[in-house]
């Protein structure tokens, strides 16, 4: 698949860049990042002009990067301020520079046509950066290419499978799901209500419920990178109030950001925030490594698919389910956003 290059992907969180220059690829675009003396995140391609020698393995003086091999220098805007040994500086040296916007703990990039950035068009994920929740975040690279992991995440049956003893348990599986999609907004809504279920060690630990609980697993998805889980957990027959309040319930917001590496590889970002327990380290410290776990199954599995594709031949059917109502919306939605003409209103283009 064609990536979608009028769009904001995540890039890295926002701890992940300071004074030190920090590479990734996103996209297929070798990236070079680091904060400005002002605190402002900046972005260029991470190659200079003259030999293409990769400007994060070089050095930051101010505000500029000196070329590690020859001294070519560069501004904050990719502009080239000095070349060796010469007065004049060629009007073609400079390196392009990419629109970054800091928002919810995550650094977003545009890597497209940078007079369509508009930063209203990047998804919230709020969650993150509010005093009312406590947040555990990580990113795992997965080997395989973002489609794969759009697919895991639309279908949260698997959890009964591949995730069994930390979040899985039958019920995940056998309820039937709903699913809704907005087409002109592009989000797809996934969504599992389970009024009697176990509840796995992954909430009984982090809220000390014991016994059989309702659960609920509310997706909001979209495209192409952002990806919300609502989780709500309470104790079996217990729902929210006629007024929309919920005393009972613990609740947990599962962010992740779906960002291409290359077309064979992903940076899969992800977050548990909750909204209990706000001060309790043994539990953030539970959240944490088991949530990474469970990342981490998700990383084997989809790995060995990635190998097992490329080794299919191209024209091979699946056969799709009931399940994979909100994976099949997505992957329409992400087909149409690589291939259609430019969009203004939209941010799209080929």
């Amino acid at each position: 698949m064609t990536f979608a290059r009028n769009q904001w992907y995540v890039a890295a969180y926002g701890r992940e860049i300071g004074r030190e220059l920090f590479a990734r690829t996103i996209l297929g675009e070798p990236l070079v990042f680091y904060r400005s003396e002002a605190g402002e995140v900046v972005a260029l391609a991470d190659r200079c002009v003259h030999r293409r020698y990769p400007l994060s393995e070089s050095r930051l003086e101010g505000d500029t990067i000196v070329c590690g091999y020859h001294g070519f220098t560069y501004d904050k805007a990719g502009s080239c301020v000095f070349v060796p040994g010469q007065a004049l500086i060629p009007r073609t040296a400079r390196v392009p520079s990419y629109p970054v916007v800091e928002q919810d703990s995550f650094v977003w990039v545009w890597i497209g046509d940078r007079d369509r950035a508009d930063r209203a068009l990047i998804p919230r994920a709020p969650w993150l950066a509010d005093p009312a929740y406590t947040t555990v975040s990580g990113m795992e690279p997965l080997a395989a290419r973002y489609e794969l992991l759009v697919d895991n995440l639309m279908d949260l049956s698997h959890e009964t499978y591949l995730h069994g003893g930390y979040i899985g348990t039958p019920e995940v599986a056998n309820t039937p799901i709903t699913t809704e999609v907005d087409e002109d907004n592009r989000v797809i809504y996934v969504s599992r209500h389970m009024a009697d279920a176990a509840c796995p060690p992954f909430y009984a630990k982090s809220t000390g419920i014991d016994g059989r609980i309702t659960r609920w697993q509310d997706i909001e998805y979209h495209p192409p990178c952002l990806y919300l889980l609502h989780s709500r957990v309470a104790p079996v027959g217990v729902l929210p109030e006629a007024d929309g309040s919920d005393p009972h319930g613990f609740h947990v917001e599962v962010v992740y950001a779906i960002t291409p590496e290359t077309e064979h590889s992903t940076h899969d970002f992800w977050a548990v925030a909750r909204d209990f327990a706000l001060d309790d380290q043994e539990v953030s410290d539970f959240l944490r490594e088991s949530n990474r776990t469970v990342v981490l199954q998700d990383v084997t599995a989809l790995d060995i698919l990635e190998r097992v594709i490329q080794a299919e031949p191209p024209d091979y059917q699946e056969l799709s389910i009931n399940i994979d109502t909100g994976g099949l919306a997505a992957r329409r939605i992400l087909k149409r956003m690589a291939a259609e003409a430019d969009d203004p209103a939209k941010g799209v283009a080929v």
